[in-house]
Parts: C-alpha cells; structure tokens; sequence
C-alpha cells in the first residue's frame, strides 16, 4: 500500500475520532448506536459467531485483536480481563472466538493451543501469539499496527 493511502487512512481515523469525542462530550450522541459503532470501536469484545462474521468484523476496522479461548482453559480466563480492558480502552476492535463452538474457525486462525491471538491489520494477520501476554505487550502490538 503507498504512503499517501496510509496518510489519508491515518487522516480519517484522525477525523472520526475527533467527531466522535466532540459527540460524546458535547452529549449530542443520541440512541443511535450505528453512528457510534461506524466511527469507533466497540468497548466491549465481539462474539465470533462464525467465518463470515469474522471477516466482517474485520473489514471493519483497521485493527482487531482475535482471541481464541475455551471456557474451560485456565490461562484464557486469566487473559480475560486484559483482553477486555484492551476492547474498553484501545483503538482496535477485540473479538472473541470460542475453540469448542467454532472449531473449524479455530483451526483456520491457527490455534493449536488456546488462548491464541491473533493481530489483524488493513484485514491482514500480523501476529499471532499462544498463551497468556501481558497486557503492556499486547497494546504496544496494537499502537505499533495502528
């Protein structure tokens, strides 16, 4: 991709995040949630439901954090609430996909061991991890694809 793309992508993010701040604080947000959710991210991690629900999500958004776990995986629930506080308080979008209920996905994404994330950027995967990450690593992932 060139370097003038990326500038107007970098433009436009810029611009969308500046609306929606001033909508937020000026209180002129109203019920509708579709503008909100069109200009950031969700604070909240997304549920997988599926290939093609994932390949939505992320052409979506510029940056999305997969995290690959089973309710049952002691590691996972450890992770949980970094990845979620990653979803409340970073540009990227966060989703969630269950190993049991979505096997075949897992298997796609690569996950051989959960948890596994899996960084997505401009809807390509640029990096994938296997286990619990600190927080700190994870966000500095984020910034650095951002």
């Amino acid at each position: 991709m060139s370097d003038s793309m990326d500038d107007e992508r970098q433009r436009i993010r810029e611009q969308k995040k500046r609306e929606l701040r001033d909508r937020l604080e000026n209180g002129s947000v109203s019920g509708d949630s579709s503008a909100v959710e069109q200009a950031a991210s969700p604070d909240t991690p997304i549920s997988i439901r599926g290939r093609d629900h994932l390949d939505e999500v992320v052409g979506e958004h510029d940056v999305v954090l997969v995290d690959c776990y089973a309710d049952w995986c002691g590691p996972c629930q450890m992770l949980e609430p970094t990845v979620e506080s990653l979803a409340a308080e970073t540009d990227a979008a966060v989703a969630k996909v269950d190993v049991d209920a979505h096997q075949r996905l897992a298997q796609q994404l690569g996950a051989r061991g959960v948890p596994t994330l899996v960084l997505y950027a401009d809807g390509e995967p640029v990096e994938r991890m296997v286990g619990v990450q600190d927080r700190a690593t994870l966000a500095g992932l984020i910034e650095q694809h951002s």
